[in-house]
């Protein structure tokens, strides 16, 4: 491009301050003999923008460049973040002004705090504004969600109640069973003693009847990998009578045990989203104590 004019104007014909963070450029137009003050926005505006702007405020503005201190023309597609780093001449018309932007000081870190703060401040008020309408509207989800979960979970809590019921009856009557078996047993054994033979003969009767025992209780371990503990056993009978049951009865225990785990869950959530209606805090916080 064209090398600046030799005629110089001393520098505080063009000065540079910053307002509110942002640079503003005051220089005289030529033709209006006014000062005209032009605030840009470093980041966002390019050095061809600024000039159209310059332009635009005087219509005798023939020519609007800008050079930096070598003589060499700066790119219109500069940035003036760029720009205002370092001294420059600013071309209008045929005269040259030299400029020499201040040095921006560096937020402190006690600013940099206190705009962390005001920050923090225009959270908290939004979430202010704004969450107890999102607590209600999620409310009405989670109680919709749980009526749609109760009213199918009710036939199939009908049909497991008779379910359970029926098994739990087979269980205990084999309970009972087992116990008479016991007894006829015992009764055997003590009739064939002192009735009708001799504990002489009886004896290794009742070892390999004892044995027989513990043969059966290895078994059952060795089927179930469990000690045969008569509560744990008695559960296991139960569990087998109850999917019998169910399997006849086409019970779907899946879809069951599904549809509790997501009521349950849903109920937590509603508990856990009416608690900061009443505590007036926000849910993250009440999840991050938790």
């Amino acid at each position: 491009g064209a090398a600046p004019p030799s005629t110089l104007v001393p520098s505080d014909e063009v000065t540079i301050n910053y307002r509110h963070g942002l640079p503003v450029i005051t220089l005289t137009l030529p033709t209006r003999s006014e000062r005209c003050r032009f605030t840009v926005k470093p980041m966002l505006t390019t050095v061809g923008a600024f000039l159209q702007g310059v332009q635009r405020e005087d219509k005798g503005i023939e020519r609007a460049e800008v050079f930096a201190t070598d003589g060499s023309k700066v790119s219109d597609a500069t940035l003036m973040e760029v720009l205002l780093m370092n001294d420059f001449k600013l071309v209008i018309n045929n005269t040259a002004y030299s400029v020499s932007p201040p040095v921006k000081d560096k937020p402190s870190s006690e600013h940099a705090t206190e705009m962390e703060d005001i920050k923090s401040l225009v959270h908290r008020l939004f979430v202010a504004l704004h969450l107890e309408e999102h607590q209600i509207r999620k409310e009405r989800e989670l109680l919709q969600k749980l009526d749609h979960l109760k009213e199918e979970l009710l036939p199939l809590e009908q049909m497991k109640a008779r379910i359970t019921d029926s098994a739990d009856a087979k269980t205990s009557r084999l309970l009972w069973v087992g116990l008479a078996l016991m007894s006829t047993q015992g009764g055997a054994l003590a009739w064939l003693t002192w009735w009708v033979y001799s504990w002489d003969i009886m004896e290794p009767v009742t070892y390999f009847v004892t044995y027989g025992s513990a043969m059966a209780f290895y078994a059952y371990f060795v089927l179930t990998k469990r000690d045969y503990i008569y509560p744990d056993a008695t559960d296991r009978q139960f569990l087998h009578y109850f999917y019998q049951k169910s399997k006849k009865q086409r019970f779907n225990v899946e879809r069951y045990n599904k549809l509790k785990e997501d009521l349950a869950e849903a109920e937590e959530s509603l508990k856990r989203l009416r608690q900061p209606l009443h505590l007036r805090l926000p849910i993250q916080e009440i999840s991050d104590k938790d």
